[in-house]
């Protein structure tokens, strides 16, 4: 069962609707269970894989995880790939759109939403709520041009493109992510865009004489785009004016959160065989790259890893946040702890070794009070397996448990979806069924997405934040909300961008172990900077906050 406690407003306890929720099915053993057959989840991903071997093909599509509908409920939305010159459909390839019904059922909405289709080839998306209107909105990226759609509240989306000037005309875009970078109260939109690309002059390799996806050092990187809110539906280009136009390289993730702790959103991204970026904010509307001096950009032997995936999190209750990018078989997964100065700390993760990893995401699954890790796999090649025994075309999501200290094991009793193998690439984390642990969606090439229930983080003691910006934006991504129990103080911070081509529910949860306090005291650091305290909050129950004006 899960339940949402009291708003508070502006420090006002106010009545509150409460959501409660049944269980679809027994509780399984084992941490997470595969429920996406009885969840009525049959969409399918199209990737247009052809002769030809055009890259993008392999890329994969993201998944958003939100409530469109505003009935408490975090629903399913689902990226498509789409045609190619010789990768054609028996059906026009489709978006999709599920709206959760609760009990761990879902109904594909998707006819006469306005989303079904887009005119170009799709990658990722990210949810957020540009106008500040109460609704999550959608951009959804891909190649030649990407697409903003305005929630309408009704079920239905509104393509907007064209007045908000953000098509991204004529480049590959992959991740993007919402970002109030200038704190005026408005998100800002920005956009990982990968490499030069064109289906009538892509590259072409070969392996024994069959075709296969070219080294991504054949395609000549791109420079990301920054788009400013003007708050009027439209938005400018900032991208030169932010110092980010000379930044070419082989964008793949990224995750907007305050790195330097000065109360200003930050960028991660993590690039494929380019040097990372650690974008940090000058508060002027300028960035400055400073991935060189936190000796994120390259690896130990300063060669530039195959970066896809990125997410941030305090992974040793230091207060500061640490930083997990996905990378290409043999390079590992790379785990860098931020002391609060330069460099930071890398661990490499040694288990990852065999993995191409893609989505990525901190989340505590039993809700002890550590943030654990979740990061799904799948290799690029299929011929792989002929020069490899020990890499796979399809690779086995990993489910690391933290010590508290910032140091991962493999999980006991994952589940039987971590046995298997996958072709995945997108991850969205999020509460599907309000019982105050993290479920997780991960996408697959050319496959249905798999849908995975958390077992056993409600049978701890937690709390749950939803907060809503009034000065701040909206959605309060850049956020940070901290609560002390039992000795610990955790943070966690509201974040936008993050894993792969996708978008997580922006809901906070903290797990407060086996110890059931009488009421917990949260401290929030709004987006616009000032702090809030509220005490007496109930455990084992979300709390909508909305910021005092």
């Amino acid at each position: 069962m899960g339940a949402y406690g009291a708003v508070i407003v502006g420090g006002v306890m106010t009545a509150a609707v409460v959501v409660l929720l049944s269980s679809a099915a027994p509780r399984s053993d084992a941490v997470f269970s595969d429920i996406t057959a009885e969840a009525g989840i049959t969409w399918k991903h199209f990737s247009g894989e052809s002769p030809d071997r055009f890259l993008p093909e392999a890329m994969g599509g993201g998944v958003a995880l939100a409530d469109f509908d505003g009935d408490g409920l975090a629903d399913i939305f689902l990226v498509t790939g789409g045609e190619t010159p010789r990768g054609r459909a028996a059906a026009p390839p489709q978006n999709a759109l599920y709206r959760n019904l609760g009990g761990g059922r879902f109904r594909d909405i998707t006819a006469g939403s306005g989303l079904a289709r887009v005119g170009f080839y799709g990658m990722g998306v990210a949810a957020g709520d540009y106008d500040n209107d109460g609704r999550p909105d959608l951009f959804i990226t891909g190649y030649p041009t990407s697409a903003l759609f305005h929630n309408n509240g009704d079920g239905t989306f509104t393509d907007v493109t064209a007045k908000a000037g953000v098509a991204n005309t004529g480049r590959w875009g992959a991740s993007a992510a919402w970002i109030d970078y200038d704190r005026d109260g408005r998100l800002d939109l920005f956009i990982c865009n990968y490499a030069k690309f064109s289906f009538e002059h892509g590259p072409h390799c070969t392996y024994q004489g069959e075709p296969t996806y070219c080294a991504q050092t054949a395609y000549e990187g791109d420079a990301p785009a920054l788009y400013h809110n003007n708050g009027d539906g439209t938005f400018t280009d900032a991208t030169q004016r932010a110092g980010l136009a000379q930044l070419a390289g082989r964008a793949l993730g990224v995750v907007s959160i305050d790195v330097g702790g000065d109360g200003w959103p930050d960028l991660v991204v993590a690039r494929d065989a380019s040097p990372n970026l650690l974008l940090l904010n000058r508060r002027d509307g300028t960035f400055r790259d400073a991935a060189a001096d936190a000796e994120i950009a390259f690896n130990m032997d300063g060669n530039a890893r195959a970066g896809m995936g990125v997410d941030a999190a305090d992974l040793d209750g230091d207060g500061w946040p640490d930083l997990i990018l996905t990378n290409f078989n043999d390079e590992g997964h790379a785990l860098y702890l931020n002391n609060g100065r330069f460099p930071f700390t890398e661990r490499t993760l040694a288990l990852t070794r065999p993995y191409v990893g893609w989505g990525a995401s901190f989340l505590d699954y039993d809700n002890d009070g550590a943030q654990d890790l979740l990061i799904v796999n799948g290799h690029l090649n299929r011929v792989i397996e002929r020069t490899r025994r020990d890499v796979f075309y399809r690779e086995p999501p990993l489910l690391l448990a933290n010590d508290g200290r910032g140091s991962f094991a493999e999980a006991r009793a994952a589940g039987p979806a971590f046995a298997r193998g996958y072709v995945a690439r997108g991850l969205a984390v999020g509460d599907i069924d309000n019982d105050g642990d993290a479920d997780a969606i991960f996408t697959r090439l050319n496959d249905s997405p798999v849908l995975l229930r958390n077992n056993v983080g409600q049978n701890a003691v937690w709390i749950g934040f939803e907060l809503e910006g009034t000065v701040s934006n909206r959605d309060a991504i850049g956020a940070r909300v901290t609560v002390e129990h039992d000795g610990r103080r955790m943070s966690r911070w509201i974040t936008s961008g993050s894993s792969y081509l996708s978008s997580h529910d922006k809901r906070v949860i903290f797990g407060l172990g086996g110890s059931r306090p009488a009421s917990v005291t949260a401290e929030i650091r709004w987006p616009n900077g000032r702090t809030q305290t509220v005490s007496g909050l109930a455990p084992g129950r979300y709390h909508r906050i909305v910021e005092p004006r």
